[in-house]
């Protein structure tokens, strides 16, 4: 191809990718000095997270007892810095206001939800410490809860999920969302923010589970790999769209077990105390202290 030809190939090629019918829906106009809320920043801020409701098993290497107040001070100043800056990001490219431009007051609403999640985060450390006594009593071939906190992917999940959960309870648009895709591309556990997860809870391997949003867990409860907790088919509106906002993923008691490559689907309700085996299709509600599982001949 000669240089003219390849010029005007490219010309060609720009002029329909620049064509406003060809990414009707896909472009999202950028305000002056509004920044988009930043993958690689979120990153970091989930490593923050990560050292301080764990110190000595993420973070600096040489922290101690003596220490530990410093870091946990630095890392938190930075964590309300760079989450506010986030927040307000993520407020302004879901339009918060109708300005053309996002106001001074989106910058203080960053920062105070900034200050709650942090306020929060003892209450979430609290709650992921019953998480790793639970992936730790769970699993024969753990050797300690340190190295379930160093190694295993539920607790990496957990630890995004939980904060992600408590974005959304704050009313944080986007970020919650991102911290968990964050999670599901690191470890392949997909668990949705707005989905209510209780106390001890563990998944054992991980690879493949699917939690969503409308899904609400009880406390003690262990899941396998490859489960899903989804929905059936979703109803329409008059319009043939979807309804949004309506409860349609599962109810699952205390106490309850799903093995590997359950299905488990629809606003139903698994009773405490249910077992559920490998390879199930369930769709129907179980009473308490109920197995199921596939029947041998």
């Amino acid at each position: 191809m000669s240089d003219n030809n390849l010029m005007q190939t490219l010309a060609t090629t720009v002029d329909k990718l620049s064509n406003p019918q060809s990414f009707k829906g896909l472009f999202h106009p950028h305000r002056d000095g509004n920044p988009l809320p930043s993958g690689k920043i979120l990153e970091e801020i989930v490593m923050l997270l990560r050292a301080i409701l764990f110190p000595g098993y993420y973070g600096n290497s040489s922290v101690n007892i003596h220490t530990l107040h410093y870091h946990i001070g630095v890392d938190v100043e930075r964590l309300y810095h760079l989450l506010s800056q986030q927040i307000q990001a993520g407020l302004c490219f879901m339009e918060y206001n109708a300005d053309d431009k996002c106001n001074c007051n989106i910058k203080q609403v960053a920062h105070k939800l900034s200050s709650q999640l942090i306020e929060r985060l003892p209450a979430i450390r609290e709650v992921l410490s019953t998480d790793v006594i639970a992936a730790f009593n769970g699993d024969p071939a753990a050797e300690s809860t340190s190295e379930v906190i160093s190694c295993y992917p539920i607790i990496k999940t957990l630890t995004n999920y939980r904060v992600a959960h408590e974005l959304a309870l704050l009313g944080v648009p986007l970020i919650p969302r991102m911290l968990t895709e964050l999670a599901h591309s690191e470890t392949g556990i997909d668990i949705h923010p707005n989905a209510r997860i209780g106390k001890y809870f563990t998944i054992d391997h991980g690879t493949g589970v699917v939690i969503g949003a409308t899904c609400v867990i009880g406390d003690n409860v262990k899941i396998y790999q490859g489960v899903t907790l989804g929905a059936k088919s979703f109803p329409l509106d008059s319009e043939g769209n979807p309804i949004k906002g309506i409860p349609r993923h599962p109810i699952i008691g205390n106490n309850v077990i799903i093995y590997a490559n359950a299905t488990v689907l629809g606003r139903i309700t698994i009773g405490n105390g249910c077992v559920i085996g490998a390879n199930m299709w369930v769709t129907e509600d179980m009473q308490a202290d109920t197995i199921k599982r596939c029947e041998t001949t």
